[in-house]
């Protein structure tokens, strides 16, 4: 089978294998053949060891395919259903799922810790406990959510992360007021879903922040009514909102840097959205004196910040009516084989979205 692996932390390019074999199938699993995954930020920050997960490893987590087999006791599922990933699967047992808050089960987590792949012998992880960038993947049933025959695998691919977490910040964490003043600082595919987001709400004015000139025009045909870049954030602030911050900030990029720089571009009593994945070792600085006499609301969101499957069906739901542009965020298009040059139009920024083709 192919994958494209990442065989040590830190290593900038993947080595597409022929060899990799996709195991763990048994009770409770599912074997998917891939057809589509995006790839997102999340992938990137793994390899470089922003993100915590265990080396060699197949990236991917943002993936759509069909359903080969399913194991002992999986009654939902059979094969030649059609699926996407969901990379953060609820166990439906724990406090926090007893809670209400699905998003916050560590299940999930704990399945980055066991192999889903073998390589002459040797073990091999899937990113987030899955691994898209393969043709064949195992995982927990739970993981396999199905989909409506008229919804591509491009489409489902990137509702199983990117624009549920963008879409569900702005919704679901933010609850944005209409007619509110809104800056969105990150503007890649997540960020882009803030916007829709924020659209839907009915946010007066909705402001793009980013450094590439590419994104900040694309933001514009999706609902942001201006476009800057980061050193012209503050005389938006200035114009928009008279010098007093902006009523939501959305932080989307996972640097403490711009989660200050959102901050402090938030009004006293506003509140700032952290919905990038930044480092361990990253620390945001705040005074105790200005937490207090601010009052700033500080909102993380993990996914979206909702029931991840209402979530998705929710999107579905504004995709099918016209309500928010998904296949527009598809920039770009490649066959696995070369996922290299996906990676590096994330990083140039050339790319909202790359699908990769598998």
């Amino acid at each position: 089978m192919r994958a494209a692996v990442l065989h040590e932390t830190g290593r900038e390019k993947l080595e597409v294998l022929d060899d990799v074999e996709a195991v763990g199938f048994g009770p409770g699993k599912v074997r998917i053949r891939v057809r589509a995954t995006g790839l997102c930020h999340s992938d990137l920050s793994a390899m470089n060891g922003v993100l915590p997960q265990p080396a060699p490893f197949v990236p991917g987590h943002e993936g759509a395919g069909e359903v080969v087999d399913v194991g002992d006791g999986v009654g939902h599922l059979k094969p030649g259903d059609r699926v996407l990933l969901c990379w953060l699967p609820a166990c439906g047992n724990c406090p926090a799922c007893r809670r209400g808050q699905t998003r916050l089960c560590l299940a999930g987590f704990m399945n980055a810790g066991t192999p889903n792949f073998r390589r002459s012998g040797k073990d091999v992880f899937g990113f987030a406990g899955t691994g898209t960038f393969a043709e064949e993947v195992v995982v927990d049933a739970g993981c396999a959510v199905p989909i409506p025959e008229d919804v591509p695998f491009d489409i489902a691919a990137l509702i199983g992360c990117g624009v549920t977490t963008g879409l569900g910040a702005a919704l679901n964490t933010a609850d944005v007021a209409a007619g509110s003043s809104v800056a969105v600082i990150g503007c890649g595919g997540v960020g882009i879903s803030v916007i829709q987001g924020a659209r839907l709400k009915g946010a007066a004015e909705i402001v793009a922040v980013d450094p590439v000139a590419s994104r900040r025009e694309s933001a514009l045909g999706f609902g942001a009514t201006r476009a800057v870049a980061p050193e012209e954030l503050a005389d938006a602030r200035q114009r928009v909102t008279g010098g007093e911050g902006f009523d939501y900030v959305f932080e989307v990029v996972g640097k403490s840097a711009t989660a200050r720089t959102a901050y402090e571009t938030t009004r006293r009593g506003g509140t700032l959205v952290v919905v990038g994945a930044g480092a361990l070792d990253d620390h945001l600085r705040l005074n105790m004196f200005e937490l207090f006499f601010d009052e700033k609301r500080i909102l993380p969101s993990l996914y979206g910040g909702g029931d991840v499957l209402r979530s998705y069906e929710r999107a579905i739901a504004l995709w099918r009516a016209g309500r928010v542009d998904l296949a527009g965020l598809i920039t770009h298009r490649v066959p696995l084989t070369e996922i290299n040059e996906a990676l590096d139009q994330m990083r140039t920024g050339t790319a909202l979205r790359t699908c990769i083709e598998i």
